[in-house]
Formats: structure tokens, sequence, C-alpha cells
């Protein structure tokens, strides 16, 4: 059975790329264009994994992880952030949180963050993963971030 995933970003020719490489693994994506929307999605449906840029228009990414981990209906949505920001406290407080990781796109191809959104559908919910790519600054609950 196909993996479901919800990519939240605002960028419509980032937004298509990311999802024309996951749907080409065989993964079901929804999309959502800005932080209500992905809520909204996220509320309404299940999905395996979310992929959620920060920089949004309206809410936020961070404000949309806040209230989905406050929230018990949605607190085991598992969330990866996909951005650009690569400060090391937007970081920390992502995993404080709940992010389950965190993926610099300027670090990776979108060949790059399907394989590693692989690996992250692969691993059990709650656990950590480093990245497959051992050269690539991924950040996830088991590196250091100093």
């Amino acid at each position: 059975m196909s993996k479901r995933l919800l990519l939240v970003e605002d960028d419509f020719f980032i937004r298509d790329l990311y999802k024309r490489q996951l749907e080409g693994a065989g993964i079901t994506v929804d999309v959502a264009g800005t932080g209500q929307e992905g809520l909204d999605a996220i509320k309404k449906g299940t999905y395996d994994l979310v992929l959620l840029d920060i920089m949004l228009p309206g809410i936020d990414g961070m404000a949309v992880l806040r209230e989905v981990k406050s929230n018990e209906a949605t607190k085991n949505t598992r969330i990866v952030l996909l951005t650009n920001m690569g400060q090391d406290d937007v970081i920390k407080d992502s995993f404080k949180v709940g992010a389950e990781g965190y993926l610099i796109k300027s670090t990776f191809t979108p060949k790059e963050v399907v394989r590693e959104v692989q690996t992250f559908l692969d691993k059990s919910p709650g656990s950590s993963t480093q990245s497959s790519d051992p050269n690539k600054p991924t950040t996830d609950q088991t590196s250091e971030t100093s």
C-alpha cells in the first residue's frame, strides 16, 4: 500500500517539483500552499508523514507544528520540516516542539529529499534516523546542533 504524505510549501514551483519526485517514488502526495491549508488538511486526513516548510504565508510552519503537537487528535502526526532556515535555535526549537526531522532544502537535490523521506517513512514513528548520507547536514533528534 502506498504511503500518504502532505507537502506544505508555498512556492508553487518547489511544491510541484517535490510532488512529482515523491509521486515518482510511489508516494501519494497531497499539497497545501499555506500554513492554514496545511493545518486544515492535517486535521481532516491521516498522513504517514508531513513535510512542512517554515516560511509560509499567514500561519508559519512553527505555529502549525505547535498547534498539531498540542492537539490531542493530531499530536501523533509525524512532521519533518523542509526549509532553508538553518539557524541552530530554530532547529532546536522544532525538536522541542515535536518535529521528527529537519531537512535544509538548499543542501539536498530533490532526489535526495525523496531518499530522506523514504528513510523517515521506513522507520517506526517516534524513532530517530540519521541522514542516509552522513556528509549531508540533515538534522534529526539524534544529531548535535551546537
